[in-house]
C-alpha cells in the first residue's frame, strides 16, 4: 500500500530539527536497541480501526475529541490520573454525541506525549544558562545542570510507562467503567456543584430516560455491545524520531510499516518541513496522521503535505490541525481550505485552539484565556461554514485536576488565582468545569 523503498530509518539522511543530543552515544543505542525488541504498544489492525473512524469524519458523518495533557510526566503519574483524564474526555464524548447526534472518535494525547518542541535549545535563569526541557523522555524539568542532561535511559522508561498507561486504558474502556449506565459516575466530585456540572447531570439523566425507554420496549440492552464499551485509541507527536523508528513494526496481514507507538502520529508546527526528516518518516507508515498549521502555514505547503503524506488520497488518513490562533483563523483558514479541497484531498478539518492563544502572564506564567480559546473554535466553525468544508473536529488540551492553569470559564479563574494550582510542567490546560463548557459550547456550534 505504501512505497517499497521506504526504510524506518530514511528519515536520518534528511534535516531533523528539535532532535535530542544525546552526550552518551553508545548508551543511546544501547536503550534503542531494548526499544526495538519490545512489544508494540498499539497494533496495525487498531490503526486501521482508526482511520476508518476519521474516514466517516472526513465524510461529515462524525466527530474527532482529541484531548489530553501538554506533556505526560514520569512523577505525576498514577491510576487516579489517568482515571480522571478518562472520565473527562468520555463526559465531553457524551455530551458531543447526545447533543448532536453525531459519532464520536475518542483519542487521548496520551500513552507517549512525552516529548515537547522548544522555541530555543537553552534557557537561562538568574546568569544560568542550561539546556531546554524537552519532555521526561529526554530530559528532567527541574533546573539544574544533572537533571537537564539528555539521558537515553529515558526513552524506555517512556515506553514502559505507556505500556502501563495503555493497560490501564484498554481495561476502563472495555471492562465496565465506560458502560453507558455509569455516565453519573464520570462526574468529577469537583466539577458536580458547578454549573456545568449540573447541566451533565440532567443529560445523564436524560440519557437513563432513554435507556429505560429502549428497555421497555424489549430492545436487548445487554446485546448491545456499544453501550457498555468505548473505542479508546492514543495519540502523540512524533517529535523524538528514533523513538519512534524504534517501535516501527512491519505488519504481518499487509505488510507495510506501522508506528506501533501510537495509534495517530501528528507533526507539529516546528518539524512540518515536506522535505524534513518527520514528514519522511511519517509518509510511510500506515497510521492515520496529523499536521499541525499554525499563522505561517500557507495553501501551497498545505497541498505539499497533503501530497506528501497522502498521495493516494485515502479517506481517514489525515488530520490538518488548524492552530492559527483567535485573531488569525478567520483570515487564514479559508485560503488553505479551499486549497486543499480543490486539490482533491479528503482531510480531517480539525482545531487545535489552545496552542495558538498562549501568552505569559504578567505573573510570570504561561496562560490561556477561555474566551480566546472559544473565539478562535467559533472562527474554526465559521470558515469552514464559508468554504463549504465539515468541521470535524477539535484538539484539546486538558486535566482532570482541578488547576487553574487557563483564565476563564463559567466559574471564572481569575488573573489572582493562576499561582494557587499551576502545576503544568509545559503549557497550560484546562480544568474539567472548563472542559465540560466547551464540549457543550461546541455542541452547539455543530448543531448550528
Amino acid at each position: 500500500m505504501f512505497a517499497t523503498e521506504w526504510s524506518p530509518d530514511g528519515w536520518r539522511s534528511r534535516p531533523a530539527v528539535q532532535q535530542p543530543e544525546w552526550p552518551d552515544a553508545p548508551a543511546a543505542e544501547t536503550a534503542l536497541d531494548e526499544l526495538r525488541g519490545l512489544p508494540p504498544l498499539v497494533f496495525a489492525g487498531e490503526a486501521r480501526q482508526l482511520t476508518e473512524s476519521l474516514a466517516a469524519t472526513a465524510e461529515g458523518k462524525g466527530f474527532l475529541l482529541l484531548a489530553g495533557d501538554c506533556a505526560e510526566s514520569f512523577e505525576a503519574f498514577s491510576a487516579d490520573t489517568i482515571r480522571d483524564k478518562l472520565k473527562v474526555i468520555l463526559q465531553m464524548a457524551v455530551v458531543l454525541t447526545y447533543s448532536t447526534g453525531v459519532p464520536v472518535t475518542k483519542v487521548g494525547r496520551i500513552a507517549g506525549q512525552f516529548a515537547k518542541p522548544r522555541s530555543e535549545p537553552t534557557e537561562a535563569r538568574s546568569g544560568t544558562e542550561l539546556p531546554s526541557f524537552r519532555g521526561d523522555i529526554v530530559n528532567g524539568f527541574a533546573f539544574d545542570a544533572e537533571a537537564r542532561k539528555a539521558d537515553p535511559t529515558r526513552l524506555v522508561r517512556a515506553y514502559n510507562q505507556s505500556a502501563a498507561t495503555l493497560n490501564l486504558l484498554r481495561a476502563f474502556t472495555k471492562g465496565g467503567f465506560a458502560d453507558l449506565s455509569r455516565v453519573h459516575a464520570w462526574n468529577l466530585e469537583y466539577v458536580a456543584t458547578s454549573r456545568e456540572g449540573k447541566r451533565y447531570e440532567a443529560l445523564a439523566q436524560e440519557i437513563e430516560r432513554a435507556l429505560r425507554f429502549m428497555a421497555a420496549c424489549g430492545i436487548d440492552l445487554d446485546g448491545e455491545l456499544q453501550l457498555h464499551e468505548v473505542d479508546f485509541y492514543t495519540a502523540h507527536e512524533a517529535l523524538v524520531l528514533a523513538y519512534e523508528e524504534a517501535l516501527t513494526r512491519r505488519d504481518s496481514l499487509t505488510g507495510d510499516w506501522y508506528d506501533c507507538s501510537a495509534h495517530l502520529l501528528w507533526v507539529g508546527e516546528r518539524s512540518r518541513q515536506p522535505a524534513g526528516a518527520h514528514v519522511e518518516f511519517l509518509a510511510g507508515v500506515g497510521n492515520p496522521l496529523g499536521v499541525k498549521l499554525g499563522p505561517t502555514a500557507t495553501p501551497e505547503e498545505a497541498v505539499a503535505l497533503c501530497e506528501r503524506l497522502n498521495p493516494r488520497r485515502r479517506p481517514g488518513r489525515l488530520v490538518l490541525f488548524s492552530r492559527m490562533g483567535a485573531d488569525r483563523v478567520v483570515q487564514g483558514l479559508p485560503p488553505i481550505l479551499r486549497a486543499v479541497t480543490m486539490a482533491g484531498h479528503p482531510v480531517v478539518w480539525a482545531c487545535d485552539p489552545m496552542h495558538g492563544n498562549t501568552f505569559v502572564h504578567d505573573s510570570g506564567y504561561k496562560t490561556r484565556r477561555f474566551e480566546d480559546v472559544m473565539r478562535e473554535l467559533r472562527g474554526f466553525f465559521a470558515a469552514c461554514e464559508t468554504a463549504g468544508a465539515w468541521p470535524g473536529g477539535v484538539h484539546i488540551e486538558l486535566t482532570g485536576d482541578n488547576v487553574t492553569e487557563c483564565l476563564g470559564g463559567t466559574e471564572e479563574v481569575l488573573d489572582e488565582h493562576l499561582e494557587q494550582r499551576y502545576e503544568t510542567m509545559c503549557d497550560p490546560r484546562l480544568n474539567a468545569r472548563q472542559s465540560l463548557d466547551l464540549a457543550f459550547q461546541v455542541s452547539e456550534l455543530l448543531r448550528h
